[in-house]
């Protein structure tokens, strides 16, 4: 069982009052967007921005563990599982400060697009790199 110290990155995301749908807890779309954030910061560190191609979400999913309730802040992992040719697939952890405990998982496939004819292209030398060396950073080989 994976623990917030085996990502690289964790993001910290604080849980509004209007995250929560009528049932009184954290609505299921929220748990995307919460991820999304984690994966902005990842790409972050790698530079990603900045590169001739897009990386663009083709797939992702869910597990919900736990409800998730205002107020709380949850710490979110993210890292890479596995690189492809032109894709990688993202892995998340989200660990309730209050309930102090795994509330959720993620996965997510990304796809690198060029930006220019907007087909499926090779993922970056220079992000290969980056992920391998962010990952070794908690003794992860990718």
């Amino acid at each position: 069982m994976l623990a917030l110290s085996d990502y690289p990155v964790i993001h910290i995301q604080a849980v509004a009052w209007g995250d929560m749908d009528a049932f009184g807890h954290v609505n299921n779309v929220m748990y995307y967007r919460y991820m999304e954030s984690a994966r902005i910061l990842y790409m972050d560190q790698l530079n990603a921005f900045e590169q001739a191609v897009y990386t663009v979400v083709s797939s992702n999913q869910c597990q919900y563990i736990k409800p998730v309730f205002y107020p709380d802040q949850l710490s979110i992992g993210v890292r890479v599982e596995e690189m492809r040719n032109s894709a990688f697939r993202m892995s998340y952890l989200l660990w309730s400060k209050q309930q102090q405990t795994v509330v959720a998982r993620g996965e997510a496939v990304i796809v690198c697009v060029d930006k220019h004819n907007m087909l499926k292209a090779a993922l970056p030398e220079t992000i290969r790199q980056k992920v391998t060396t962010l990952e070794l950073s908690v003794n992860h080989p990718v």
